[in-house]
């Protein structure tokens, strides 16, 4: 009698095991909805961040200037104040919050493309770094994404390193925006800024710069890689004069998150966006992505394309108080090569063909 009641419960035991693990394992299985409502999150994201940086300044703008003819007049007029009490905060180390950076739309706006950081080389924590980040591409997808926001393991990978971002000036004229730039760890790209960076927050800071710029966003179109760079020398003198070590990055598959329409150098369309870009900063381009309730329909949102940035070998900089032309030649070319050795050695791994060059202009 023992005997079979121990058989007995060694088969209910036995059974309640099993439909646990059915259990588990249903419940592992991606349904259709939870599909659905992942793809959601991550559009959302994206939208959010497109429509953050190519409206929230000038709405904001045109906000402040309605308000200012209405019964609320005040909210301008003390925003005025503040702006002018804090202008120079951009330039002094902004006000990055930590938080921001950890939020959890930057997982779903990562999962989107989706975006990868790869590190072939440690940067000490002892040493400062300049981060030149190529190529521009339309909206700097993979320079965001990897050094503002945590989702692709920034921190985890380079120990002890903060980073940062520099944009345009400009941007932090425009009310409302400079305040969501600053939070991510934002700053303009100017000399005292970076200075402050490399000076007054002791080691471990890595800058990264978009090197090439607006003007560079001229040439970007799915199969061309085109970098400007043989006079952008302005990186490696303050490298130099601070002593931070220079890194290249360069991010796979960012040209190929729009569609472009390239004008000819000459033609009287590539003229007025070059004037455009001397007077306001940036080169206005006519570009396309897909849509929002469709891939295939046109938009203005990014095609769902893979980025993988992938961070060089640092290049080792003295500190030089006033460089001369040809200690800037010298490390501005041995910057170029790791460059080239870089772009060389992954373009296989990540969607190039081995007859794919880089193009530096």
């Amino acid at each position: 009698m023992k005997t079979i009641i121990a058989a007995c419960s060694q088969n209910l035991s036995g059974s309640r095991a099993s439909i646990q693990t059915a259990l588990r394992t249903l419940l592992a299985v991606p349904w259709p909805w939870q599909r659905e409502v992942r793809s959601s999150l991550q559009l959302l994201a994206v939208l959010q961040w497109v429509l953050s940086f190519l409206l929230l300044g000038t709405v904001s703008l045109l906000l402040l200037i309605y308000l200012l003819f209405t019964s609320l007049w005040l909210i301008p007029v003390l925003y005025l104040a503040w702006i002018i009490f804090d202008w120079d905060t951009p330039e002094k180390g902004g006000r990055r919050l930590a938080s921001l950076r950890r939020w959890t739309v930057w997982k779903h706006f990562r999962d989107y493309f989706p975006v990868k950081l790869v590190k072939t080389h440690d940067l000490s924590p002892s040493h400062n770094y300049i981060i030149g980040s190529h190529p521009h591409g339309i909206l700097c997808v993979g320079a965001f994404c990897n050094f503002i926001t945590g989702s692709t393991g920034f921190e985890e990978l380079f120990p002890g390193i903060r980073s940062f971002l520099t944009t345009l000036a400009g941007n932090f004229r425009l009310p409302v925006f400079r305040e969501y730039l600053m939070s991510g760890g934002l700053f303009p790209v100017t000399r005292r800024a970076i200075g402050y960076l490399l000076t007054q927050k002791g080691t471990g800071n890595a800058v990264a710069i978009v090197i090439g710029g607006a003007a560079e966003s001229l040439s970007c179109r799915p199969g061309v890689t085109t970098l400007i760079l043989k006079n952008r020398k302005g990186f490696v003198r303050m490298a130099l004069r601070h002593g931070a070590f220079l890194v290249p990055s360069f991010s796979f598959g960012e040209n190929d998150l729009f569609r472009q329409v390239v004008f000819e150098e000459g033609s009287w369309m590539r003229s007025i966006q070059r004037r455009f870009q001397k007077m306001i900063g940036f080169a206005p381009c006519l570009f396309y992505g897909r849509g929002l309730t469709s891939s295939r329909s046109r938009g203005f949102l990014p095609y769902a394309r893979p980025i993988t940035t992938v961070v060089g070998e640092p290049v080792a900089v003295p500190k030089v108080e006033n460089p001369s032309r040809e200690l800037v030649d010298r490390y501005h070319d041995l910057y170029t090569h790791a460059l080239l050795k870089l772009f060389n050695e992954n373009k296989t791994k990540y969607g190039l063909s081995e007859s794919d060059e880089l193009h530096i202009l």
